[in-house]
């Protein structure tokens, strides 16, 4: 959500507003209220399957620490409390997270049940990323629309950093009928396919995020290099035995790469708050001149 209400602010210069005080806090609140609602349909309708799997089924509700009536009371009063603040923020900001809920049941429930089909399961889950992002620009109280460049940026970043976690746990399996016993969107992967996917992701991020840093924040394009050096990294953790890729929360416990985020957060603050002409007018569009030279 962060970025998104950076950008905004950056672009409006509305720092300064005071309702900003009130306004952010409450929209990380709802927002973590209804993403919360969002893993615990996960957890409930994965339970079978969290069953069959070597550490996910010591997870509450397959282990039987909890039961499926409570479960589902927890899912529905989360989202209904997560509802009822966004209510407070505006009507974009309340449609946006209301998206991200649908989208858990487009992802968890049948017959769509999208985590269930190969491809689907990854495009279908990052969408939930440049939902993030709008919901943290419609935070900020903005009528402006979310460029529809770093929209479709952000959808292949989430892509990307989901067909990582499904290549590393692929890997970790390493049976191909225990993996899709585990997962039934397995059954039509490989570890090409899905680093195949990851890569396709990857370039289409970098192509879209190109195109917002040129139309909006020229700056911006001192990232690159750091973003590409992230993607990379990213990439290599995908491919370790033990790869923290498979837990994204787990990501912590790896100081050098959280490190290597931190610098990358400095320098795109830093490229917001600053002016180059220098840059902008060497990326100014040239005359392109016909065949004949005229």
């Amino acid at each position: 959500m962060l970025p998104g209400s950076l950008l905004v602010l950056n672009a409006t210069a509305g720092f300064g507003n005071p309702a900003l005080a009130w306004r952010i806090p409450l929209a990380l609140v709802a927002a973590c209220l209804v993403a919360s609602s969002y893993y615990v349909l996960n957890d409930i309708l994965d339970a079978p399957s969290d069953a069959r799997h070597p550490v996910k089924r010591n997870r509450p509700i397959p282990s039987g620490r909890v039961r499926l009536p409570i479960a589902y009371a927890e899912w529905a009063a989360l989202a209904a409390a997560g509802f009822g603040m966004a209510t407070l923020i505006g009507g974009r900001f309340l449609l946006t997270i209301v998206a991200l809920w649908l989208m858990s049941l487009v992802y968890n429930v049948r017959p769509i049940r999208a985590k269930d089909r190969t491809y689907l399961d990854v495009l279908v889950e990052a969408i939930n990323n440049p939902l993030r992002l709008a919901m943290g620009w419609y935070a900020t109280g903005t009528t402006l629309a979310v460029p529809l460049s770093i929209t479709l940026a952000f959808w292949m970043l989430g892509g990307f950093f989901m067909a990582v976690k499904r290549f590393a746990e692929y890997r970790h399996l390493d049976d191909r009928e225990r993996a899709a016993a585990y997962r039934a969107s397995f059954r039509g992967y490989t570890e090409e396919r899905l680093l195949v996917l990851a890569i396709f992701c990857a370039v289409a991020f970098g192509l879209f995020l190109g195109i917002f840093l040129i139309r909006y924040r020229i700056e911006l394009l001192l990232i690159v290099p750091f973003v590409a050096g992230l993607i990379a990294w990213y990439i290599h953790l995908g491919f370790r035995s033990d790869s923290p890729t498979r837990d994204p929360e787990q990501l912590y416990r790896e100081p050098y790469f959280m490190a290597f985020i931190v610098v990358c957060v400095l320098v795109g603050l830093l490229a917001l708050n600053i002016d180059l002409p220098w840059l902008r007018e060497l990326f100014k569009p040239t005359a392109i001149l016909d065949a004949g030279g005229e």
